[in-house]
């Protein structure tokens, strides 16, 4: 069942999110961080699949404090300008912040057993890296993370369960980046590190350019048993 719900945010005004729910509640939640592209197909898909495997899946409009609504595709050069120029107006602490209220409400949802998690893609990536090292959330997933090597000095903050996708040959993502963050968090034990040496930026991305589906689908499975692991489906 799919519907949107209205998130307060922490400082002012409210914003939108899309839900996927299960076919039974009360279950586990996972917040879905969009991409650059905003709260597109691919990632209502993302939703309904989670939902699909019996998590309440909410994927809140980060870019609603610039425009609401954005739903843009990879498949346009002008689509792609804009992306990257949303990618360099937002606000990163806010964004974090909206993650945070959005896991509240969700949390504190009747239907929610109690258990949240995060699970986002290349922008969503890092925020789902923050989400780990800011908020209480009970386990995190990053998909391609961009960024992350410049983050390293607050993994000392993690206190709950990462797993982290690493495209071998990702094209925002130099090697040089993926070796700081690989010898960066070697020694967290609450850290799993998934590399894939020839896969590109967003090759989990269903319909894009570096899309592959044998490795999609194994690093799919391998985030659908961290998260069953690590969030309550019982409760």
């Amino acid at each position: 069942m799919m519907s949107e719900m209205m998130i307060n945010a922490r400082d002012d005004g409210s914003f939108k999110a899309y839900v996927s729910m299960p076919e039974k509640t009360p279950a586990p939640a996972v917040v879905v961080i969009q991409e650059i592209f905003g709260v597109n197909e691919v990632m209502r898909k993302k939703c309904d699949w989670l939902a699909s495997q019996g998590y309440i899946a909410v994927c809140p409009d980060l870019f609603w404090r610039i425009e609401p609504g954005i739903d843009i595709t990879d498949q346009t050069e002008e689509e792609w300008e804009r992306a990257f120029e949303l990618f360099q107006i937002f606000d990163v602490e806010s964004g974090v912040e909206d993650l945070e209220a959005t896991r509240e409400a969700i949390k504190e949802n009747t239907e929610c057993n109690g258990s949240v998690g995060c699970l986002g893609y290349c922008l969503g990536g890092k925020l789902a890296y923050l989400m780990a090292a800011r908020t209480p959330v009970d386990a995190s997933v990053s998909y391609h993370g961009v960024g992350i090597d410049m983050l390293l000095h607050e993994a000392e903050n993690i206190k709950k369960p990462l797993m982290m996708h690493i495209a071998g040959q990702d094209d925002f993502v130099p090697e040089d980046a993926q070796q700081r963050i690989m010898e960066g968090l070697k020694d967290n034990e609450l850290v799993t590190i998934h590399h894939y040496p020839d896969m590109n930026h967003a090759f989990t991305r269903f319909g894009g350019d570096h899309y592959d589906e044998k490795q999609a689908k194994i690093a799919d499975d391998r985030s659908l048993a961290f998260l069953d692991k690590h969030l309550n489906k019982d409760g």
